[in-house]
């Protein structure tokens, strides 16, 4: 008997980056869940250490380009000041599965940002509750089973704002880009909740935002830990 099922979406997302009077260059293919685009691209950005402010970006839209040609999957972002391209030394090829996967070098992965400050007391039953409160926040991973999570939590466990994506970086970068076009950033006292593993690229990512305390439902990778570790006060 067959039956019909609601799948996760999972489509390419290309990122382009100008400044005033240059032509938009493409940086970076990601395959996301469409939605939230906007803030995708800014939090990318921002996690890639290619702006520090919402006073350096201009503006981000989706590009006018035939109809044939995936309006909605090409998302040009307008910086306030010139764009250098040399600051790009890689080649960004961002997947679902691993966000480092098509970087140049293993040398070249890390990100370079400050010491995070110290964050604030959380109380081990609030790290308890976290887990419960972003699986309900997961409006399509319920009904398709197949997406990853992030949540941004406040001291006392209140949530502030979750994100869904097919990648587990993606979803910390809708949630970063969310902060940074707000101006929140850095998240100096904040909780980051992820519904995977913690990674060596989802501390890096949270690290960059300044957010003190990442706490996930699977284990920490190898490479995560000893980063916890570089990045701390």
């Amino acid at each position: 008997m067959e039956r019909p099922d609601r799948l996760a979406s999972e489509e390419p997302m290309e990122i382009r980056v100008g400044g005033p009077d240059q032509p938009a260059e493409s940086i970076a293919v990601i395959m996301r869940t469409p939605g939230n685009d906007f803030e995708l691209a800014a939090g990318f950005l921002y996690t890639e250490g290619l702006i520090r402010s919402r006073g350096e970006v201009a503006s981000i839209t989706y590009c006018e380009l035939p109809e044939d040609e995936q309006h909605y999957n090409v998302v040009t972002v307008r910086l306030a000041r010139a764009f250098d391209r040399q600051s790009i030394q890689r080649n960004f090829y961002a997947t679902s599965s691993c966000g480092i996967c098509g970087k140049a070098s293993l040398e070249q992965v890390e990100v370079t940002c400050g010491p995070v400050q110290p964050g604030p007391v959380v109380t081990a039953s609030v790290i308890y509750e976290l887990p419960e409160k972003l699986m309900e926040s997961q409006r399509i991973f319920e009904q398709t089973g197949g997406l990853h999570a992030a949540g941004l939590f406040d001291p006392s466990g209140h949530l502030l704002a979750a994100r869904e994506d097919v990648g587990r970086h993606n979803a910390v970068d809708k949630l970063v880009g969310h902060a940074a076009l707000s101006g929140e950033v850095p998240l100096s006292d904040r909780i980051l909740m992820v519904s995977g593993r913690v990674s060596f690229e989802i501390v890096q990512k949270a690290a960059v935002a300044g957010i003190p305390v990442v706490c996930a439902v699977s284990a920490p990778s190898t490479l995560a830990v000893p980063l916890l570790s570089m990045t701390s006060t």
